[in-house]
C-alpha cells in the first residue's frame, strides 16, 4: 500500500516556502531601508578608516561637491520612472556653462550671462523632448547623439580656453555657506528642489500619470493621459536644471571649461536606478533616489579620505549601477514562483555579485597610492 503525504505537512512546507520567498520579496521592495543600511555601513567603515572622515568641515565641503548631480538627478528620477533616459545631462550642463562664460568674457553682466546660459539648456531640452515626443525617436538614441551635439558646441564657445574671473555675488551661489552655518548654498538649493519634486512625484496628478506611462504606455495613453505633452515637459525640465546646474558648477569652481561635467551623466543615472527607479519605468521614489546620492557622495568622500583613485573610485560607482539594477529583477524572479533550477541559478549568481564586491574591494585598498606624511 502506497504512503500517503500528511497535507498538513505539505501545506506547512509550502506556506513556509512561500513565507520565504515573500520576506526576500519584501527586502528588494523596501529598497529605501536597505539603503539606509547601507549609508550606515560606510559611515561605521570610513570613520574607522579615517579620523577626518566625521570632522563638520569636511562633510559641508564634501557635500557641495555632489550638488551638481543631485540637480541633474531629480528631473531624470520623472524621466526614469516613464521609462525613458536622458544620456546629454552632463553636456547640456557643459554647453550652457561654456555659453554663460562666453557671454562674460565679451563683457555681458554675470546674471544677463547666466540667464542666457538658462535659456540654451532650456533649448537643448527642447530639442530632445520633441524628438523623442513629437518626432517619436527613442529617448537613448536621441539623447546619446545631443550627448556628442551638445559637448560640441560647448568646446565651440570656449575652444580649448576657460572663462574666469566670475564677481563674488554669482560664485556664492556654489562657494556660499546659508548665513553663518555650515550648510552650503548649493545644499540648501537642492534640499527645497527635492522637496518640491519629491511632492509632485508622490502627491500629485501629474507624478500619477509618470507612473501610468512607465507602467503601460499604450493604457495611460487611452486613459485619456496627455503623454505627448508629458514627454515634452520632462526633456524641458531636464535641459533646464542642466543648465542650472552647469551654473552652480561654474560658480563653485569660479571657472568654466567647456569639458566641465564630462562623465557625469553616469553618475547621475547610478544615483537614479540605484535609488530604486526601475529603469523599465513604472517603479522608483524621490526619497531612495536621494538617499543614493548620499551613499555615493559619502562612498567618495571616504575613498578620497583613503586616497583611493579617481579611476578606482569611478569603477565602483560603474559596479554600483550594474548592481542597482540587477538585484531588483533577482527579487520581482523570486517572487514569480520559478522552479527550484532557477533559484539555483539566482544563488550562484548573488554569490558571484558577492564575489565581485570582494575583489574590487581588495583592489581598491591595493591601489591605494602612498600618502606622504611630509607637509
Amino acid at each position: 500500500m502506497k504512503s500517503q503525504a500528511n497535507p498538513q505537512n505539505t501545506s506547512a512546507a509550502t506556506i513556509s516556502e512561500r513565507a520565504t520567498r515573500r520576506s526576500l520579496t519584501d527586502v528588494f521592495k523596501n529598497w529605501e531601508l536597505l539603503l539606509v543600511v547601507l549609508i550606515i555601513i560606510v559611515v561605521l567603515v570610513n570613520t574607522r578608516l579615517s579620523p577626518y572622515f566625521l570632522n563638520a568641515k569636511n562633510i559641508s565641503r564634501t557635500s557641495s561637491d555632489f550638488m551638481e548631480i543631485g540637480l541633474m538627478m531629480l528631473p531624470m528620477v520623472f524621466i526614469v520612472v516613464t521609462g525613458n533616459i536622458d544620456l546629454s545631462v552632463a553636456s547640456n550642463m557643459g554647453m550652457s556653462a561654456s555659453f554663460m562664460g562666453l557671454l562674460h568674457n565679451m563683457g555681458v553682466n554675470i546674471w544677463l550671462a547666466a540667464l542666457a546660459g538658462l535659456a540654451l539648456g532650456t533649448l537643448g531640452g527642447v530639442l530632445n523632448g520633441y524628438l523623442i515626443a513629437k518626432v517619436k525617436l527613442p529617448s537613448l538614441v536621441v539623447t546619446l547623439g545631443t550627448y556628442a551635439f551638445f559637448r560640441g558646441i560647448a568646446y565651440g564657445f570656449l575652444g580649448d580656453q576657460a572663462a574666469r574671473n566670475y564677481p563674488a555675488k554669482f560664485t556664492y551661489l556654489g562657494q556660499g555657506r546659508v548665513g553663518g552655518s555650515l550648510i552650503p548654498v548649493s545644499v540648501a538649493i537642492f534640499i527645497g528642489l527635492a522637496i518640491i519634486f519629491g511632492i509632485i512625484l508622490h502627491a500629485t496628478k501629474f507624478g500619477r500619470h509618470l507612473y501610468a506611462i512607465g507602467n503601460n504606455e499604450e493604457a495611460a495613453k487611452y486613459s485619456g493621459v496627455p503623454i505627448d505633452k508629458i514627454k515634452f515637459s520632462l526633456f524641458v525640465i531636464s535641459g533646464f536644471m542642466a543648465a542650472f546646474a552647469g551654473l552652480v558648477l561654474a560658480a563653485r569652481f569660479g571657472s568654466t571649461r567647456p569639458d566641465n561635467g564630462t562623465g557625469l551623466e553616469l553618475a547621475v543615472i547610478t544615483a537614479t536606478v540605484l535609488g530604486g527607479v526601475d529603469i523599465d519605468g513604472g517603479k522608483g521614489s524621490m526619497y531612495g533616489a536621494v538617499l543614493s546620492l548620499l551613499l555615493i557622495g559619502l562612498l567618495r568622500f571616504g575613498m578620497g579620505l583613503v586616497n583611493i583613485q579617481s579611476q578606482v573610485q569611478s569603477t565602483i560607482i560603474g559596479l554600483l549601477l550594474i548592481v542597482s539594477i540587477f538585484l531588483p529583477h533577482i527579487g520581482q524572479r523570486i517572487a514569480a514562483n520559478k522552479a527550484t533550477r532557477f533559484r539555483w541559478k539566482t544563488v550562484l549568481a548573488v554569490v558571484g555579485i558577492i564575489a565581485l564586491f570582494v575583489l574590487f574591494f581588495v583592489f581598491f585598498f591595493w591601489s591605494r597610492a602612498p600618502v606622504l606624511a611630509e607637509i
